[in-house]
């Protein structure tokens, strides 16, 4: 069972999540696969700690949901996302404005 936010996007709050290069980079590899913080830890290189302040954040905003299995969590791109990215794999279509990973630096 996923823990999603029913309501929909507002934009103040997405645009402060994704104002942060690090978030950036965490939905962009939530594009690719669900991952749980450990794997996502591996691949930013950072702390668990980190990358779980900010998955909480990211969530918050509505950008990403997540799942228990067993004793981890596996974060994914939220529900209501996933529609606008298989339209355009690379680009995520707020409503007030676009996002495109394509553009991205690692």
């Amino acid at each position: 069972m996923s823990e999603t936010s029913a309501s929909p996007i507002d934009c103040i709050p997405v645009l402060r999540a994704l104002g942060e290069p690090t978030r950036l980079r965490l939905l962009r590899h939530l594009m690719e696969e669900p991952r749980t913080v450990g794997d996502l830890c591996g691949i930013l290189m950072a702390t668990s700690y980190n990358v779980s302040k900010h998955l909480r954040i990211l969530k918050e905003a509505g950008l990403v949901q997540s799942r228990k299995d067993g004793q981890h969590r596996i974060y994914s791109v939220a529900d209501h996302l996933r529609e606008s990215l298989s339209r355009s794999r690379n680009v995520i279509d707020l409503g007030c404005c676009q996002f495109r990973f394509d553009r991205l630096i690692d």
